[in-house]
Formats: C-alpha cells, sequence, structure tokens
C-alpha cells in the first residue's frame, strides 16, 4: 500500500492465496486501493495453465489506474507439461520402502501408486493431496509447499524431492542463484510466484494496455 501510493504506477500486480480476499483487513485494503486511484480486477489462475509444470491456483490482482477494471485475456493452455519435464530418477539419495519405521499410510499409498502408475511416480509424503495413490509424472505436480512435502517412487525405492527439483517446479531456471541449504531453499520456493506465471500474467496486461 505505501509504495503504490509513493510510487504511483500505472499497474500494481498482486499474488496470494485464494484466501487473501477472506482476511478481515481486505476491504479496507481494497477501499484504500481505490482511494488511490486503483481498479482492481481479480484473477483466479491454475499455474499449470500457464505452463507452469504444477498445479498452483493462485490469485492475481490486477491493480490499474483505469476508469474500470482490466480482466486479462489468459490463454490457458490444454496441454499442460507434465512434472517427468524436471524429475530426475537417475540421481539423489534413495532409501528403501520397507523400512523400519516407515508409518503404514506410506506404504498402502505406494502399494496403491504401483498399482495404478508403475514403478515410477510421486506422491505426498506429508499432508493431504493426490488421494491414497500418489500422482502420475505425465501430469503436472501438485502445489510446492514450504516445507518437504513430494516423494518419488522408483521400483522399491524412494526420496524427497530435491531442492533444484522444487525450483524446477516453480519454473525458475536451473542456472538461478540459491541458498546453500535445502531447507532454506525449499522454504523459499514454496513461497515464490512461479517466475513463468509471472510473466505470462505481464504478457497479457502488455497485450491489453
Amino acid at each position: 500500500m505505501s509504495a503504490a501510493e509513493f510510487h504511483r504506477p500505472e499497474v500494481v500486480l498482486v499474488e496470494n492465496v485464494e484466501e487473501f480476499t477472506d482476511w478481515a483487513l481486505y476491504p479496507a485494503w481494497s477501499q484504500a486501493m481505490v482511494a488511490l486511484g486503483y481498479m482492481i480486477a481479480p484473477h483466479v489462475v491454475d499455474c499449470a495453465d500457464l505452463d507452469v509444470p504444477q498445479h498452483r491456483v493462485r490469485l492475481f490482482l490486477v491493480c490499474t489506474r483505469s476508469k474500470s477494471p482490466l480482466m486479462l485475456e489468459l490463454h490457458r493452455r490444454h496441454q499442460h507439461v507434465p512434472a517427468a519435464s524436471f524429475l530426475e530418477f537417475d540421481t539423489g539419495r534413495w532409501s528403501p520402502i520397507e523400512k523400519p519405521g516407515r508409518a503404514q499410510a506410506t506404504l498402502d499409498r505406494v502399494r496403491n501408486g504401483q498399482e495404478r502408475f508403475g514403478d515410477q511416480f510421486i506422491m505426498p509424503y506429508y499432508g493431504k493431496g493426490s488421494g491414497l495413490t500418489g500422482r502420475d509424472i505425465n501430469r503436472p505436480i501438485g502445489t510446492i509447499t514450504t516445507l518437504d512435502r513430494w516423494a518419488l517412487v522408483r521400483g522399491d525405492e524412494m526420496r524427497m524431492l530435491s531442492a533444484n527439483e522444487a525450483l524446477a517446479a516453480m519454473s525458475f531456471p536451473p542456472d538461478t542463484l540459491r541458498p546453500d541449504n535445502h531447507r532454506l531453499t525449499m522454504h523459499m520456493a514454496g513461497n515464490a510466484v512461479p517466475p513463468l506465471a509471472g510473466q505470462r500474467i505481464i504478457e497479457a496486461l502488455k497485450a491489453a494496455a
């Protein structure tokens, strides 16, 4: 808000989760933006429709100094980019699926996933999502969060998603500078805006201007 007031740009783009509009102070926030001369156009977008190899539904608020809200024409893709485009099944530290301490729910999910998808697939190791079977590597991965969530299964072995794979799932290029710390990199990736989604939004904005 203070940045918009100080710089007065022609456009302000805000990305957040859909629940942002349920925030107790959202009405005050939006009224303040209107008072600064901005019209607000909300866009709920699955980043997978913008060429990101990840299902990530987010809210993009396009705030413009115009007479009416500017709704963008986003060219959503019918063919999604699969998780297989960035997963590396030939690298990483793998561990046996059958090992002491492995939760029964995890073993059940692996078994169900193998029956449905074969020897190679991805599944949530922590948290909810993708039911009891995981998901096919020929579709986008689920949302990258700030903590380790996704596991790769290969035959009778499994491992967690690497930080490099998480960044690739967010559409960051391979030469992206990142901390030399897995946990911090995962945290930053989960909090980031996929660069390619941002690019697509800006391209649509420039086309509509």
